[in-house]
């Protein structure tokens, strides 16, 4: 029988070896002495931050205030040129206060050739979709009609263009004063600004001097606000100049730019029927590429959905043996090797299930929108045919209406040979008979 004088029970706690307790004191060393090293960089780092920071500052004012000087002296030279402008527009209204008068001419007989026009634009307007286009001939013949209709209409507006010109020529100079007055006081404002220093009085913070003002414009709005009101000016004195000094020459030239824009409106839409007969052969031939691409595209997911099944067997076989290895009893359950194969397996078959995926999905997608494309072209090409058939009944429209000037005039059967004297200038070369 044993005898215990004192009884011995330990602490519930775990207890620690001296190898563990002196490698945590060691630790403890190592970080401490890290940390110091840490506030010696940190203290290091902040004086030199504290110098970059200064030197910052000071060139960041340097900058705002050097910006602020170049955008005075910007101010200053908008306002000197638009100034001048200004002097300008005033010295045009005094000298078309002296040239106003009455102008009569007689008006040329339009009616028939405006009719014309007006056929051949309800015309081109039956044209259908896509076709409903501002081309060339569009822009043409609307052109033509304009200068036809300024002829009718310019010598009855004779009599008040002076005087709309000068209302034109108020309302600007109105707009140019209050842009030399908004100008004015943007470079009083911004040479107080520059007058501020950081140690000025009239100084403080603000809740948020960063925002954006309402009605604000970007510099380069600004900028083209600013060479809009020189443009409009400039545009405007060169009209006036213009209409004082050319007004009649130009009145004489109108029968001539009206013949000139009728034969660059026949060449034009001969031009366009060309190009409508090339873009429907280039369509016709796409739609023939379509077609061929549709088929291939069907192979394609033929194959990819193939693959798919293949790539099916293969994952089941993987998650298959997964499942039945799991049935595995007590100590033999475990991670083994096998176990992490299989799992890169199933995540590469499911990677490659989700790639095939994708890929037919894409394709199929593709698929659709070819044939989506295919019938845009079908519908496309119906209206190519019939836009050319509407520029060709146009064309027509003009013939006919040639045809019906030429009937009361003397057939010359040389007429296309004496127009090709007249235009290389050799009458005097060929002997007259």
């Amino acid at each position: 029988m044993s005898f215990k004088s004192v009884v011995t029970m330990e602490k519930p706690l775990a207890h620690i070896s001296l190898a563990d307790w002196k490698y945590r004191v060691g630790c403890l060393s190592r970080v401490a002495n890290a940390r110091l090293a840490d506030t010696a960089v940190i203290r290091r780092t902040s004086r030199i931050l504290q110098n970059e920071t200064q030197i910052e500052q000071k060139w960041a004012t340097h900058d705002s205030n050097q910006a602020m000087t170049e955008r005075i002296a910007e101010l200053d030279n908008w306002y000197a040129i638009i100034s001048k402008s200004a002097e300008r527009i005033d010295n045009e209204i005094k000298l078309l206060q002296l040239e106003k008068t009455l102008t009569e001419r007689e008006l040329d007989a339009l009616a028939e050739p405006i009719a014309v026009i007006s056929d051949m634009i309800s015309s081109r307007d039956g044209r259908l979709g896509s076709e409903m286009t501002y081309d060339e001939p569009d822009t043409e013949i609307k052109n033509e009609l304009i200068i036809m209709e300024n002829n009718q209409e310019l010598l009855a507006k004779c009599c008040k263009t002076a005087w709309e010109k000068m209302n034109v020529l108020a309302d600007v100079r109105t707009k140019i004063s209050i842009e030399l007055e908004d100008k004015t006081e943007a470079a009083l404002l911004d040479r107080a600004q520059r007058e501020l220093d950081s140690n000025s009085t009239y100084i403080s913070h603000k809740p948020d001097p960063r925002r954006l003002p309402k009605n604000f414009y970007s510099y380069q709005s600004w900028l083209d606000h600013t060479k809009s009101i020189k443009r409009m000016a400039e545009n405007e004195l060169a009209d006036t100049a213009a209409m004082r000094e050319s007004l009649f020459v130009c009145r004489q030239k109108a029968i001539t730019l009206l013949q000139a824009q009728q034969e660059r409106t026949e060449f034009i839409i001969r031009k366009r029927i060309f190009e409508t007969q090339q873009a429907r052969n280039e369509l016709e031939f796409q739609l023939t590429k379509m077609k061929d691409g549709m088929q291939a595209a069907q192979k394609d997911i033929e194959e990819l959905e193939n693959s798919l099944q293949e790539k099916t067997n293969s994952l089941k076989l993987a998650e298959t043996r997964l499942e039945n290895r799991a049935q595995r009893r007590n100590a033999e359950l475990c991670l083994d090797t096998p176990y992490d194969v299989l799992c890169v397996e199933v995540e590469k078959q499911l990677e490659i299930r989700r790639c095939l995926q994708e890929k037919m999905d894409e394709t199929r997608a593709n698929f659709n929108l070819l044939g989506q494309h295919t019938q845009k072209l079908t519908v496309d090409l119906e209206k190519k045919d019939h836009a050319l058939m509407t520029d060709k009944r146009t064309l027509a429209i003009r013939q006919a209406f040639k045809d019906r000037q030429k009937g009361t005039e003397v057939i010359n059967p040389c007429a296309q040979t004496d127009y090709n004297i007249q235009i290389t200038n050799t009458q005097d070369i060929i002997p007259k008979t």
